[in-house]
């Protein structure tokens, strides 16, 4: 029984590197939409009269969102700069950091973001209770569940 594909590495790169770029088009969408609502917020009247704990929430989601934004766009400029140097192993693997960086980033894009709308919309007490079950969701979609099926399906070869 054989495993895993009969590649080289450089095709092996070129599969990666594909299958790296899917998955960052469904981030960047996200976080970029996310990002252009959120920098929309602070010119409407509303925003004026937030409380400053509200406002500066705002500028750390803001800050976060940008991050992220630049880490998950980032994978493209370093394929554009490094492209045709013979080093797309390295590459893929620097892209796949950037990109899993990006996801931190966002998951706390997402959550702070949230936690912003349900303050300002309930001014509530268990508005961090609901944020801190979104985030376990998130966290258990996104690391726990791909973490384990990671370690339940693969062979220690």
């Amino acid at each position: 029984m054989r495993h895993g594909r009969n590649e080289t590495e450089e095709e092996r790169a070129d599969r990666r590197w594909t299958d790296l770029m899917q998955e960052i088009r469904v981030a960047q969408t996200g976080v970029q939409i996310l990002l252009g609502f959120l920098l929309t917020v602070a010119f409407t009247p509303h925003f004026q009269g937030l409380q400053q704990t509200d406002k500066t929430t705002y500028i750390v989601t803001v800050v976060l969102g940008s991050l992220a934004t630049g880490a998950l766009i980032g994978p493209v400029a370093l394929h554009r700069i490094v492209a045709g140097r013979r080093i797309k192993p390295r590459a893929v693997t620097w892209a796949s950091r950037l990109t899993f960086v990006g996801l931190i980033l966002l998951l706390a894009t997402l959550t702070s973001a949230l936690f912003l709308v349900l303050r300002v919309v309930t001014h509530d007490a268990y508005v961090p209770w609901l944020v801190a079950g979104v985030l376990a969701w998130y966290l258990l979609c996104w690391f726990a569940l791909p973490l384990w099926i990671r370690f339940r399906h693969t062979s220690g070869e």
